[in-house]
């Protein structure tokens, strides 16, 4: 598509789904705008994650184990799973229809790890294109286990994940040792995935971002979407700079027309979904992190290299250079929440102090962000009701493992010409 047939595309959020999306709609000739409410890119869910970049990590939720467990942990503060037990009408029916996706279990597995896989090819590619530099660790992932129980469980969700072509192989306790010697504690066994990587989520975003502005991508930060409304003839944004003013007043209103728009919106997408007459189910589903500080020779050395999964604990680590030790996880569904609560943090930095005794947690810098998620744990890349309207929402757990992949696919989607 050459500039001159260029159509006009809003981009709403400027996450790692937003900001590739962008990317590979201006690489298809596209006259792109971005907004988001931040004054800088990956200010949410993609400014602190566990960073792995993981088809390893492709299970879906949906099962009845995992339902069991949300039961059991509901009352414990420091679970690995905690559900606020206060109803809500968007909780109710989302965990009704994750429930009635666990038929779908086996197939939304093999197909998230076919797509995780797809993910790396364009997400390396974008990288070298653009010279950013992410913290990227090529040394794969290791999952371990400390009961054979769990070990053969995993052994389970590996033949799922061969199904969708990834390759992991089974590991003994002396092998994990020697592929991460720094990891201390009992373990039985695990898997170790040769293939996955990691990186730093924030920074590649801030690097491909600015690729975009080079690309000639118009970024809206500091605006937020107040509505979104398309026609038959384009879709109107109106927007509102969230830029403080001196006197405390509030911005006028702006309105934009396009000829289409895609919803990045992360946790957002469902409000913005409404305004555009579809409904798009994601809940936010929040995830913890703690970042911790390298500045001594001997914290750098007592940390691990190579990028761990806890599975027992769902606690994830990625070493991002030679001074910073990423840890994350926890599932909290506790609606729009973005508080970071002392008693979930506390199991992370507990972990790193079992695991790895030679590494201090004085300087660990604690996070929370909401991940987007879709009740059968599928991104939603589709069509919305209107022609002109689109979605790249609702990854999940697995945004910075597949937003490379899905919005690939959306640009591809946006820019068939039946669709105008």
């Amino acid at each position: 598509m050459s500039r001159s047939e260029s159509e006009s595309v809003a981009v709403i959020g400027a996450g790692i789904t937003g900001i590739t999306t962008a990317y590979n709609l201006a690489r298809r000739g596209h006259a792109v705008t971005v907004f988001d409410r931040h004054p800088y890119a990956a200010m949410e869910t993609s400014f602190a994650n566990g960073g792995q970049l993981s088809a390893s990590n492709a299970e879906v939720w949906n099962s009845w184990a995992t339902v069991m467990k949300g039961m059991k942990w509901m009352l414990s503060p420091g679970a690995p799973l905690l559900v606020n037990p206060r109803p809500s009408w968007h909780k109710l029916s989302w965990m009704a229809e994750f429930v009635a996706s666990i038929p779908q279990y086996e197939e939304n597995t093999v197909t998230t790890a076919r797509l995780a896989i797809e993910a790396r090819q364009h997400l390396r590619r974008m990288a070298e294109d653009e010279g950013i530099d992410f913290d990227a660790e090529d040394r794969g992932i290791l999952h371990f286990y400390t009961s054979k129980r769990d070990f053969e469980d995993a052994g389970r969700v590996t033949k799922l994940l061969a199904k969708g072509g990834l390759e992991r192989r089974a590991v003994t306790a002396a092998e994990i040792r020697s592929i991460e010697p720094a990891l201390k504690g009992e373990i039985y066994g695990g898997f170790y995935t040769p293939s996955d990587f990691t990186g730093d989520i924030h920074k590649f975003t801030n690097g491909l971002a600015l690729a975009c502005t080079r690309h000639g991508v118009a970024m809206r930060f500091s605006t937020e979407v107040l509505s979104a409304d398309a026609g038959d003839d384009g879709v109107m944004v109106v927007c509102r700079s969230t830029e403080p003013t001196l006197d405390g007043s509030i911005h006028p209103e702006e309105t934009h027309r396009f000829d289409k728009v895609v919803v990045c919106g992360g946790v957002m997408s469902r409000q913005l979904g409404e305004k555009l007459g579809d409904r798009i189910n994601v809940y936010p589903v929040k995830g913890y992190s703690i970042t911790v500080a390298l500045d001594d020779a001997a914290d750098q050395a007592a940390a691990p290299w190579v990028s761990l999964l806890d599975d027992k604990a769902k606690i994830v680590t990625s070493r991002l250079g030679q001074r910073r030790f990423r840890v994350a996880g926890t599932a909290e569904f506790n609606g729009y929440n973005r508080d970071i609560r002392a008693e979930r943090i506390a199991p992370l930095v507990a972990w790193c102090r079992a695991h790895f005794p030679g590494m201090s947690t004085r300087q660990a810098v604690p996070w929370a962000g909401l991940r987007p998620m879709m009740p059968n744990m599928m991104p939603r890349v589709a069509r919305g009701r209107n022609p002109r309207v689109f979605y790249n929402t609702g990854h999940g757990h697995l945004g910075w493992t597949l937003s490379a992949a899905t919005a690939d696919a959306v640009a591809a989607l946006v820019s068939t010409r039946s669709n105008a």
